[in-house]
């Protein structure tokens, strides 16, 4: 009799393995951090998507994306010169030309790739940067301070005049423009994702991690990193704004790279022409375009803070 209990209750064990429900309990208990992570990312795609502002701002970046992917086959690319100079837009020349008949469509086009190269490499190695430093600091408290100082000096430097001097003093080039701006964006980042790390560490399953391992990587790459991915998203999406914009101004003041469009070139020539005053459409397009692209990572960020915040997604 006894015997039979024991197979049954064995039996009963076994097919509550296969039940989905007790897998689900099994694999909630192993990496809860891990699925609460996934489930998050689920929420916040799918508040996301009720956002008008966020998703058309998306949709404006991801246009921008494919035109500076595409641009050989959106237009040719701007020659030394034309034959129509300072011509307004019109059919054959959708932006008119500038002062020396090159198509202003062209230039904006072409001029797409190198601001977006520029703020997506200026961006990722701020990024990278500031959130390895905001991350060790949080959680190794003997360096927190000097960190801390370090950013604070930073943040607290006159950031266009140094950027200036910097690119200035080694030569306009694509590589320098991002160099510099990442060099002035990292501090900006640490500070954010600091923040939000030095809350992340002091959590009980990150005590817990400390007594599973003696790895301080193991433990800031499973359990802190992940958890401040979201400052790190909405990081991303600023710092890239930011470098277009410092890209554009220092290309403005005739920092950029002389070998290769940009929008901030194109406001640079027509000024130096003495074209800006009287053909505006050499100034609105290229200014419009950085202002879509700003524009549209500054709502994308606001959406996505909007989407990942529980009290905005009971609304």
């Amino acid at each position: 009799m006894s015997q039979s209990n024991t197979v049954t209750h064995s039996d009963a064990a076994l097919a509550d393995r296969d039940d989905p429900a007790v897998i689900e309990e099994e694999s909630v208990g192993l990496e809860p951090v891990a699925l609460e992570n996934g489930r998050a990312a689920a929420q916040t795609w799918r508040a996301f998507r009720r956002e008008p502002l966020g998703m058309l701002a998306l949709g404006v970046l991801i246009l921008l994306t494919v035109v500076a992917i595409a641009a050989p086959l959106i237009a040719p690319y701007p020659p030394s010169y034309g034959e129509v100079v300072l011509a307004p837009p019109g059919l054959q020349h959708w932006f008119g030309t500038d002062s020396l008949g090159r198509d202003v469509f062209g230039e904006v086009v072409w001029g797409s790739q190198q601001s977006i190269l520029v703020a997506v490499a200026a961006s990722a190695i701020a990024i990278v940067v500031g959130t390895v430093i905001a991350v060790v600091g949080a959680y190794f408290r003997r360096l927190d301070g000097f960190i801390s100082v370090v950013v604070d000096l930073t943040l607290s430097l006159p950031v266009l005049p140094l950027m200036i001097l910097i690119a200035a003093l080694v030569g306009p080039s694509t590589t320098t423009i991002i160099l510099v701006v990442a060099a002035f964006s990292w501090p900006e980042v640490t500070r954010l994702v600091r923040s939000q790390a030095l809350t992340v560490v002091r959590l009980p399953y990150v005590d817990a991690a400390r007594l599973m391992t003696t790895s301080p990587l193991w433990i800031i790459v499973r359990h802190v990193v992940p958890a401040v991915t979201p400052v790190i998203v909405v990081s991303v999406v600023v710092t890239a704004s930011r470098a277009v914009l410092s890209a554009a101004g220092l290309a403005f003041l005739g920092l950029g790279d002389p070998n290769v469009w940009s929008w901030g070139r194109i406001l640079y020539e027509a000024q130096q022409s003495g074209a800006m005053s009287s053909a505006w459409w050499l100034t609105l397009f290229p200014s419009l375009a950085i202002l879509l692209l700003v524009l549209s990572a500054t709502l994308l960020s606001i959406a996505y803070n909007d989407a990942r915040n529980p009290k905005s997604r009971r609304r």
